[in-house]
This record gives C-alpha cells, structure tokens and sequence, in this order.
C-alpha cells in the first residue's frame, strides 16, 4: 500500500524540481504557436529603400555600410576572449562568430539592397541568436544542452532564413530573434546566477530593442538629424551595443561559490 505513495511523492519532487524548466520551453513554444497563428509577414520591398542612400568615395549607401564596422570589432572582441578562456563554450564562440559575420553580410547588403543580397545578412544574424540562445539554456540549465542543441538550433535558424526566400514569409525568422529575448527576463527571473553581472543581458536586450525602434523609425531620424544619421545606421550602432553588453559581461563576470 505504500508503493502508489511513494509514487506520487516521486512524481510532486520532480514536477516542484523541473517546472521552471518546463515555463522556459513553454515561453519560445508559445510565442512560436503564436507567430504561425497569424497571417503569414511577407517581405516589404519598400525595406530596401533606406533613407540614407549617399554614396562616399564610390560607396553607395556608405553610412549603412560603415555603421557595421562594430559588429566586426565586437566580434572579434569576443572571439579572442572565448580562445583565450579554456573551456570557453561552442555557442559563445558561435554568437560572436555570428556577431563578426554580421558586418560582411550587412555590410555587403546595403552595397546591394535587394532580397538576394538580404540572406547574407540574415544568416549570420540567426547563427549569434541562436548561439546566445544556447548559451543561455546550457549555463541555466544543464552544460551538456550546449553539445545537443547547438548544431539543431543553427540548423533551425538557418531554415528560418530559408523558409523567408522560400515562401516569403518572415514568421519563422522574426522568431529565431525573439525567442531569445523572450528568454533571458524568465531566466533572469526563475534561475539563481552562477556568475556576477547577469544584469548586463537586460542591458542587451534594452539596446537591441531600441535597434529595432530606430530601425522603424529610418527616415524620421534622418529627417530629425537634418540628414547627419539615419534610423537604419544608428540600429547597426545600437545593436552592436547590445552585442558587447555580452562581450563585457562574459570578460568580468566571476563565479558565484555555491551555499
């Protein structure tokens, strides 16, 4: 008669042991459910057309072009820090592979504006938020979910960029860079911290979110500057921030001993 008891127990210390496991998958699950519960994002080709377009020593679109160049030097930043650290994470080293790439691509987008030349800049963009994303879950969660999911999750944000030209539809790809952000406040908030300066994630996520405010907002911040800086230069400026908020908080961060 005690068998059913002790199962029962059993089954209460694991629910209590993993729910918080189970709020972070519901979070990215939801919000995916959500995204392929809409209509389908379609690619708006006017997105090509930035408002700064003036073209510097034979570069056209020459702001949108250099503004890029943090990207590189964060990446590169981060690299050297993850080589000089033993032991150093794969998906740390991916997300500021990512970050470098971003440059290129970006960079050579905006010499080419158009859908082709966009996957470029989109794939390196999917490979620094999926390796974030799997650096998170690995150091909150369980170290070995960095060798399981690293390689599934680039494939997934690889197919997200896919799917895009495919079917020219946006849901997945928005996706692959929300899930991310989605996360980082539900860690922040259910996991104790193994290293200082966690805060500095939310200083990330706060400078990536302005990016896309200035994004948005492209030719009004052109206007507004009286054609010095346009939105789409000061989100490149905005989202490198972000990257290196990550850069400084890997580089000063310490272990927390354990009570």
């Amino acid at each position: 008669m005690q068998q059913p008891v002790q199962r029962v127990g059993s089954t209460k210390s694991v629910l209590k042991r993993y729910w918080r496991e189970g709020l972070l998958i519901l979070v990215p699950a939801l919000s995916l459910i959500g995204f392929f519960s809409s209509e389908s994002i379609p690619q708006d080709l006017t997105y090509h057309n930035f408002a700064d377009q003036r073209v510097v020593a034979g570069i056209p679109n020459f702001a949108n072009v250099a503004s890029n160049i943090p990207f590189l030097a964060v990446g590169a930043l981060g690299l050297v820090l993850c080589l000089r650290r033993r032991g150093s994470s794969a998906s740390w080293t991916t997300f500021f592979v990512g970050i470098g790439l971003v440059c290129l691509g970006s960079a050579y987008y905006h010499l080419f504006p158009q859908n082709a030349t966009l996957v470029w800049d989109r794939l390196p963009i999917t490979l620094a938020f999926m390796g974030l994303f799997v650096a998170l879950l690995s150091e909150h969660i369980d170290e070995s979910l960095g060798r399981l999911l690293l390689v599934p999750a680039l494939a997934v944000g690889a197919a997200s960029v896919g799917w895009w030209r495919y079917a020219d539809d946006l849901r997945f790809y928005f996706w692959v860079q929300l899930a991310p952000l989605l996360v980082i406040p539900v860690l922040l908030a259910l996991f104790s911290p193994k290293y200082t300066h966690r805060m500095y994630l939310l200083y990330g996520v706060g400078s990536y979110v302005l990016a896309k405010i200035a994004e948005k907002y492209d030719q009004e911040l052109f206007a507004l500057t009286s054609n010095f800086v346009s939105g789409h230069s000061v989100k490149h400026i905005l989202a490198a921030l972000g990257a290196l908020f990550v850069y400084l908080m890997l580089r000063q961060r310490r272990p927390i001993a354990s009570s």
